[in-house]
């Protein structure tokens, strides 16, 4: 069974608080017959509706193509925060690459966001923007650890946009007993990530681009053209590029060896009306510490939007409201009868080193994904970057290009128990305290 069709329903979103409260986009036609473009887009989450998008404001000619729909995947189901710097932290990037490409790689996480918020105000894209996301520790090390992380982004990149929380200050934003302090990032944010990936596909239609849904791509042929197979039709295209992350698992060797779909979990609550104090006092997102991050925000409706949990292989569990809800009273003890409303699960990519996956497969392929959990803003970017690469403004995209994303061992037969095995090690740290 295919991974794009193991846990959904063909042409339809999750039955998610995002489907239930974004705008309905009519569906996009299937593609049928032949057709040519410059530039072919495997793929309608943020990647490929960025690309397409930028792509097409380029004055290229553009077709995408989504075996779903847009906005299907991780793009519209994942926790809506809008982070801060790439997903390694910026002394493990330095560790990598040096403090040169680090700071431009800071600077390029920066960029994103700005990218976001300008492609926001510029499509009016209404998706509840809001600025603030807090990184709070599970023990009194964690919290350390994330006050020095704070300090030396501030020391060796200018970021000052960050609030130092003990463990009082801490409690005072979200009154759990399993926190012990943290950071507020007031230049990260969160939103609603479903209506932001249908308003880039309105604003790349608006430019020019060709959508296609229900459509599958087969098979990629490399060539001048490069070719790609559907179920009803081909594209001949002078470049390709590959955006299916988590779900782009036959089209080509090379990224499916490097990024690997693992599944994650939301749950919605019931309103939560002036009990939502005992959550959140302010209308920021949070992060947790453990290796397994637990996030959670509050809808504009004052439910409880947590997410929490993986698990690895095809197929999601039969009762997901029931896997989040452990983690959720784990950190809210007194929600543990609270009514959950709406619960899904969403497949992503992630890499070995948690660092994304930029590279040039063959002289007219390209491909971003593996983002690891900070895809909002980092994938948006990667189409931009993409679509600048194909006008000769190489430098953003070959500079993500060089965060090391290695073949995981083993290969599909033995990556996932192998992870399995490691994901096991850090949920027993992160019981213990570490």
């Amino acid at each position: 069974m295919k991974l794009l069709y193991a846990n959904d329903r063909r042409g339809a979103y999750p039955q998610s608080w995002y489907a239930a409260t974004a705008p309905a986009l009519a569906p996009f036609p299937r593609l049928e017959g032949a057709t040519t473009a410059d530039v072919a887009i495997v793929g309608g989450g943020f990647t490929g509706l960025s690309a397409a998008l930028h792509c097409a404001e380029a004055g290229l000619s553009v077709v995408l193509l989504e075996a779903q729909r847009v906005g299907f995947g991780a793009s519209g189901r994942n926790g809506g925060q809008l982070g801060s710097g790439q997903r390694p932290y910026q002394d493990e990037i330095e560790g990598w690459l040096g403090r040169e490409d680090a700071q431009k790689l800071w600077t390029l996480a920066e960029d994103a966001k700005t990218l976001v918020k300008d492609l926001c105000t510029r499509h009016a894209i209404d998706c509840d923007l809001k600025p603030g996301v807090a990184w709070i520790g599970t023990s009194p090390a964690t919290a350390r650890h994330l006050h020095h992380y704070a300090h030396h982004l501030e020391d060796h990149y200018g970021y000052d946009r960050i609030a130092h929380l003990d463990k009082a200050a801490a409690q005072a934003l979200c009154p759990s007993p399993a926190y012990d302090g943290g950071i507020l990032d007031m230049g990260a944010a969160h939103l609603h990530p479903l209506k932001l990936a249908l308003g880039l596909a309105r604003a790349a239609t608006a430019a020019g681009a060709r959508l296609f849904e229900g459509t599958e791509v087969l098979s990629l042929t490399p060539g001048q053209p490069a070719l790609l197979k559907t179920e009803a039709g081909e594209v001949r295209a002078g470049t390709v590029i590959l955006a299916g992350n988590g779900y782009l698992t036959g089209l080509h060797r090379e990224p499916a060896r490097r990024v690997m779909p693992i599944n994650n979990f939301i749950a919605v609550t019931e309103p939560l009306g002036e009990d939502a104090a005992r959550v959140l006092t302010r209308d920021v997102a949070v992060a947790d510490s453990k290796f397994v991050v637990n996030y959670f925000r509050l809808t504009p409706d004052r439910r409880l939007l947590f997410g929490g949990g993986e698990s690895y292989g095809y197929r999601f569990p039969a009762d997901i409201a029931a896997k989040v809800r452990k983690p959720m009273t784990q950190i809210f003890p007194h929600l543990k009868d609270v009514r959950i409303d709406y619960a899904w699960g969403g497949t992503l990519g992630i890499t070995m080193k948690r660092a994304p996956y930029l590279a040039r497969l063959g002289p007219n392929i390209l491909t971003a994904s593996g983002y690891s959990g900070h895809g909002v803003g980092t994938a948006i970017h990667a189409g931009q970057l993409m679509a600048l690469a194909l006008k000769g403004q190489a430098e953003g995209f070959d500079t993500m290009a060089r965060m090391p994303a290695p073949a995981f061992p083993g290969g599909p037969a033995l990556r996932t128990p192998l992870l399995v095995l490691a994901m096991t090690w850090f949920a027993l740290r992160d019981r213990i305290g570490h």
